[in-house]
């Protein structure tokens, strides 16, 4: 670890800075995120636990800024969905971003620098100037994306092929114990599956999910 003059600190890896810095993730007031995908940590088990520890307090506002490249894969996709359904306002945008940075409360900058040799280098910022510099960025970034729901209404998920042959089984009538039995996997996983795309077509049924599927031409 590195001390530069401005009190920022230079973390080497997602262990060090969950050892380090994981406490800074406790935000109070306003956390916001901006990144190129779901994918930009090395170690996003070790992320997750991070985020998951800071307290999610009553009237805290939380803003996920991301590329297109966050609804490459239907895994991606499907978090960002569920991500925004727990309540942080989510947007896309064109504009490249940088692999991952964090401001948390206005007061603290979290930026994630590329790979070296498998490491990835964090920069925890606290000089009031620089941190100022990165969030007005980031809300010009922010005031010319589209909210996630929009981006995604007239844009095809990016289904699986397996995701793809379920939609036919079910516009097919097909039982669930039938077709979970030719696609090889067992009942539960065929239903968590379906479920899964649900999310992916924003629909409350399977009905639903068929007629969104035709809208999209995914079953052709």
């Amino acid at each position: 670890m590195s001390v530069d003059l401005d009190r920022n600190v230079v973390l080497r890896g997602e262990v060090e800075l969950a050892e380090r810095a994981g406490h800074l993730f406790d935000a109070r007031e306003e956390f916001v995120c901006a990144a190129q995908d779901l994918r930009t940590w090395a170690l996003p088990g070790v992320r997750d636990e991070i985020i998951a520890k800071r307290a999610r307090r009553p009237g805290l506002l939380a803003y996920k800024l991301h590329n297109p490249a966050a609804l490459a894969d239907e895994d991606s996709e499907r978090r960002l969905v569920e991500i925004a359904k727990r309540g942080p306002r989510v947007r896309i945008c064109a504009t490249p971003l940088p692999h991952e940075t964090i401001v948390i409360d206005r007061r603290i900058a979290i930026l994630a620098g590329p790979p070296r040799a498998g490491v990835r280098e964090y920069t925890i910022v606290r000089s009031p100037g620089v941190v100022k510099g990165v969030i007005s960025l980031f809300w010009a970034t922010w005031e010319t994306a589209a909210e996630l729901a929009d981006y995604r209404r007239d844009r095809p998920p990016a289904l699986s092929e397996e995701s793809r042959h379920i939609l036919r089984l079910l516009g097919g009538g097909l039982k669930d114990e039938a077709a979970a039995r030719r696609l090889g996997l067992s009942l539960r996983t065929y239903r968590r599956r379906v479920a899964e795309i649900l999310t992916l077509l924003d629909a409350e049924s399977r009905f639903q999910a068929g007629l969104r599927a035709h809208e999209l031409g995914l079953l052709g």
